[in-house]
């Protein structure tokens, strides 16, 4: 992955979440309607997009580390590993988040915490040794 693909998918992931956080506060409650449960479903989308745009905010971060690279060059291996992450758990946490207030199937609600650990995967592999965030060579 390069340091332009990385600030082209921060970008789209960020303008998702800002679009589907606008669905979520302005058309989501006219799509559920009057459902007993709508209080906690409309708390649950708006958790899936908080973490979406946190991790949006991430992935553009993480262009500030190779900063001295020209924006086609190869990220290191450990930033790669973090957007990959990242993007995992935005789709896994966040998207069983949105499927399950839209759709109402609970099963998805299992399936959510494999995202959380995309998630941490990615932070994590951001602070072990060998973090390759140096430029090699000279």
């Amino acid at each position: 992955m390069t340091t332009r693909q990385l600030r082209l998918i921060a970008a789209l992931a960020g303008a998702s979440g800002v679009a589907i956080g606008a669905f979520g506060a302005h058309g989501l409650p006219g799509y559920l309607g009057e459902i007993p449960e709508l209080a906690k479903r409309l708390e649950q989308f708006e958790t899936g997009t908080r973490y979406h745009m946190y991790h949006a905010v991430a992935l553009l971060a993480l262009n500030c580390f190779p900063t001295e690279w020209p924006a086609t060059a190869k990220l290191p291996a450990r930033l790669t590993f973090a957007a990959i992450a990242w993007l995992t758990g935005i789709g896994v946490f966040s998207g069983c988040l949105y499927a399950l207030v839209l759709t109402g199937q609970a099963w998805l609600g299992a399936v959510v915490p494999i995202g959380g650990v995309a998630f941490i995967a990615g932070w994590i592999s951001l602070g072990l040794p060998g973090g390759g965030l140096r430029k090699t060579g000279a």
